[in-house]
């Protein structure tokens, strides 16, 4: 058992340990993003069906192994025999052992064997795909959570800017529309806040569904959304990818297991030998007649309709197609590297740039309200800056929340956890 398969059942055997879906999340609890990924190895129905998979293909190879052991089989019988009406006993203690089939049981384990490592593989794929799937929603709530915060902190500043307006046009400095003009940005701002608040909900759905509990209880989650540079190279980033993408090794093992298949099929040409020996009693009463035999016996197939040609042709033709959609799979990776590299990087350029346009605008708004307050300005500016502000402030969220995407991309086109 190589170390792929060795781990895969390690972890197969630590999700029962993890306790059950309500016992994982507690009322109020706050998670991180590590916990969230354990609670999704241990509960998502993804990873429970590629566990039990990877037990079939292990019980696969306990079956084809099985050949190289010797079968004991124990019969008794009983016949009424008319006319005459005897009776008739028997019973019977059989041993048979393959002695040579020319490579066909080695084959067939290393069939069953390429096969467990595949599934092995697509385990750890499987799990690969969850991660990812958890720091996707983990990270949309936390862009949720903050362009809340933004629509929150939008409708404050819009309803000191009614209260404003309102204590001008009573004094008689400014005229009624610039009350009804801030009225409406407040109403605007509270449907922006109601969209948000919906969106975090959803966000948060999503977690608990990418999770696996999608009932679980009210949780809250640690922010993590800042900015942390991640150094890699293109090239450094192909070669892990190459070396550690489960998908392409699972590729690799059914390639291995199709090459095993065409010397499989081609022992359907060779004999095989075998041996037995019996014990046996038989009689019309007890105690029964008693003996033995022992022999050997040689199958040599000489005509099966072109049987074995065809099953050589048809392994043959499998191995083609799987070493196409290897190296088909090979490009694939090469391209989802190169993809989420870009992104990343345009990401990490677009952060800086978004900060920026926050302080710019946080200074408009700033000059706006002066302006408006000192009675040379129009509630228009200050509405176009908070707005303005509003927009950097989002842009800013959704730069930090691609890089963590496009992290998590690269990671997984990797092959890293």
């Amino acid at each position: 058992m190589n170390k792929l398969t060795l781990s895969a059942l390690i972890f197969i055997m630590a999700i029962p340990s993890l306790g059950l879906a309500e016992d994982l999340v507690k009322q109020g609890e706050q998670l991180t993003l590590e916990r969230c990924i354990e609670i999704a190895l241990a509960k998502h129905p993804s990873v429970v069906a590629s566990a039990n998979t990877l037990s079939v293909s292990e019980s696969r190879v306990g079956q084809a192994e099985a050949k190289y052991y010797p079968q004991v089989n124990w019969m008794a019988g009983y016949r009424r025999i008319s006319p005459g009406s005897s009776d008739q006993y028997s019973s019977s203690i059989t041993l048979s052992q393959n002695i040579y089939d020319f490579g066909k049981t080695p084959a067939q384990v290393s069939v069953q064997k390429r096969n467990l490592e595949s599934a092995g593989s697509d385990l750890q794929d499987v799990s690969d795909q969850i991660i990812f799937n958890v720091r996707q929603a983990y990270y949309g709530v936390l862009q949720a959570q903050r362009n809340r915060e933004v629509a929150a902190e939008t409708v404050r500043q819009f309803a000191q800017h009614l209260e404003q307006a309102r204590g001008f046009y009573e004094a008689g400095s400014k005229p009624k529309f610039d009350v009804t003009r801030a009225e409406v940005d407040l109403s605007n701002a509270r449907l922006g806040l109601i969209r948000s608040e919906n969106a975090l909900r959803t966000a948060m759905v999503n977690l608990s569904n990418a999770m696996g509990i999608p009932a679980a209880p009210e949780y809250t989650i640690e922010d993590s959304l800042s900015f942390q540079r991640y150094n890699i190279t293109l090239e450094d980033a192909t070669k892990r990818a190459y070396e550690s993408r489960p998908d392409l090794r699972s590729a690799n093992a059914r390639k291995q297991a199709a090459e095993a298949s065409v010397r499989l099929a081609k022992t359907g040409y060779y004999p095989e030998l075998s041996g037995s020996a019996s014990y046996n009693w038989e009689g019309e009463g007890f105690p029964l007649d008693h003996g033995w035999n022992i022999g050997a016996t040689l199958s040599l197939p000489l005509f099966s309709g072109f049987l074995t040609r065809y099953q050589v042709e048809e392994s043959g033709a499998t191995l083609n197609v799987l070493s196409a959609n290897e190296e088909l799979l090979r490009q694939t990776i090469l391209l989802e590297v190169q993809q989420a590299y870009l992104n990343l990087t345009e990401a990490e350029e677009r952060i800086p740039a978004s900060e920026l346009v926050v302080k710019q605008a946080e200074e408009n708004l700033d000059i706006a309200n002066g302006r408006y307050t000192a009675g040379v300005g129009s509630p228009i500016e200050v509405t176009d800056a908070e707005v303005a502000l509003s927009s950097a402030k989002t842009a800013y969220i959704q730069a930090l929340y691609d890089y963590r995407i496009a992290q998590a991309s690269l990671e997984k086109a990797m092959g890293a956890r």
